[in-house]
């Protein structure tokens, strides 16, 4: 909400704005894996703590910007804070709660929080913005974060482990971040010049060829950055590219809704805040209805009902004018995405931590976390493309209307895709059998081993209890 005033104050072309939102996107993207895996290594604390400070600082910074420069370079160390901090917080989230309802529970109010933040975000902003000005939206982070601070102080327990082995797999990440963060990089850069063009095909290939060599080091390393056996399991992977799907959907859908109800209806920021605040609302009321029922009727229905709700939602995105009332369309479309989400990210998440060892949750949950934003990254990238290819230099209202319906026509299609992912990869745990909560009691290392034993897959933990007497159960 606040581009078009920094872009006005700092005197900045389109191509140096955009790069406010893509310095952050670049740096959380390429870190995500690296600060999961700090946290396991470090403690989750101690990562979180440091990663809330440096949000701090960079607020602080930010909204005392004296020239487009500063603000770009603070936004990619927002994304380094963000990087430590997300996979971060999952993992405390999932290491506190053991596997089934309690921690499907708290799924849900993960992300019934995230949706609060983003109603309270959404309508501050927009009043921010409208009144004092954007150096306040990010002024008004700096004493919310060193709140944050004191309660982790008060409220979190010290988890750091003795048993971590403590070498760190440098070559991984090094690979993993320069392959993401070029992903990330040749998206954000494509619109502006070509998707098609020498430097994007350059970029990509250069990009691909770092992720390849990725797996050949992490096949080779004693101790990994990624153990590549996490990604054997049907059902954790599934839930990973799941939830790559539908966060590219609602990614998409929001950036698009965002530039329609501005730039075709004509809303300021705080009106087209107070209008979306129902999508975020909605997550809140979905996840919360999800949890009530994803342990007995396992993930794929949720993730189904998701997909499809996100492909009704956009489907009636793609009728929207240049005059449509807000209760007479989007109110409803709004609504329906904000359900697709809350339920989507519930049951993928849900899977994609599944029969996670304590050891390596914030692996995991680095994964998880990377999978969302490099989703959400490609997803905007790609949709934003397709309208304005449509819309071309036409400024109108009738031609922007025109682009962002061929926009929400191409979130249909990826719903679809979501569908036929979620249908395959989600396999629905029995009713009645007892699943592994993240505390396993699984054999240690071999005296000399560096890497920690393989886990079981997502099958072997579907058999009874009498099968399984070494394991911690559910109650």
């Amino acid at each position: 909400m606040g581009l078009p005033s920094i872009q006005r104050d700092f005197g900045l072309s389109a191509t140096d704005t955009q790069w406010i939102v893509s310095a952050a996107l670049l740096a959380w993207g390429g870190l995500l894996l690296l600060g999961g895996r700090t946290a396991d290594y470090f403690g989750r604390r101690r990562v979180f703590m440091l990663g809330l400070a440096l949000f701090l600082v960079t607020s602080l910074l930010s909204g005392l910007a004296w020239n487009g420069g500063v603000l770009i370079a603070m936004r990619a160390l927002h994304g380094v804070s963000a990087a430590l901090m997300y996979p971060t917080a999952l993992s405390i989230l999932a290491n506190t709660f053991t596997e089934g309802r309690p921690r499907n529970r708290a799924l849900a109010f993960w992300a019934g929080m995230g949706g609060v933040g983003s109603t309270l975000g959404l309508l501050l902003g927009g009043a921010v913005v409208d009144r004092i000005g954007w150096h306040w939206g990010f002024l008004l982070q700096v004493p919310i974060t060193a709140t944050m601070l004191v309660l982790c102080v008060v409220l979190l327990p010290a988890d750091r482990a003795t048993d971590r082995p403590r070498t760190m797999d440098i070559a991984g990440a090094l690979t993993v971040t320069a392959g993401l963060g070029l992903i990330v990089y040749t998206v954000a850069e494509a619109p502006a010049v070509g998707w098609t063009s020498a430097r994007t095909l350059g970029m990509t290939a250069v990009a691909l060829a770092a992720l390849a060599l990725f797996v050949v080091v992490e096949s080779r390393s004693a101790a990994p950055l990624l153990p590549l056996r996490m990604l054997r399991s049907r059902l954790r992977l599934g839930g990973n590219v799941v939830i790559f799907v539908v966060t590219a959907i609602a990614f998409s859908m929001t950036y698009l809704y965002a530039l329609y109800a501005q730039q075709v209806l004509g809303y300021s920021p705080l009106r087209y805040a107070i209008a979306g605040a129902v999508f975020p609302l909605t997550v809140i009321v979905a996840a919360y209805l999800g949890q009530l029922v994803l342990h007995r009727v396992g993930y794929r229905p949720i993730a189904v009902l998701g997909t499809l709700l996100f492909g009704a939602g956009s489907l009636l995105f793609t009728r929207v004018a240049v005059d449509s009332p807000y209760f007479g369309l989007s109110f409803f479309g709004l609504v329906l995405l904000g359900a697709g989400l809350g339920t989507g990210t519930l049951a993928a998440s849900a899977a994609a931590l599944t029969d996670v060892d304590a050891r390596e949750a914030g692996l995991a949950s680095g994964v998880n976390a990377a999978t969302v934003m490099i989703g959400g990254g490609l997803g905007v990238a790609v949709v934003a493309t397709i309208a304005a290819s449509r819309t071309g230099d036409a400024t109108s209202p009738e031609a922007l209307t025109e682009g962002f319906r061929a926009g929400f026509t191409a979130s249909v299609v990826i719903s679809a895709v979501g569908l036929v992912l979620a249908v395959a990869l989600l396999g629905s745990r029995r009713r009645g059998s007892r699943t592994t909560g993240v505390p396993l009691t699984i054999p240690q290392p071999r005296s000399g081993d560096t890497d920690l034993p393989s886990l079981q897959s997502t099958e072997s933990f579907q058999s009874t209890e009498s099968l399984q007497p070494n394991r911690k159960v559910t109650p």
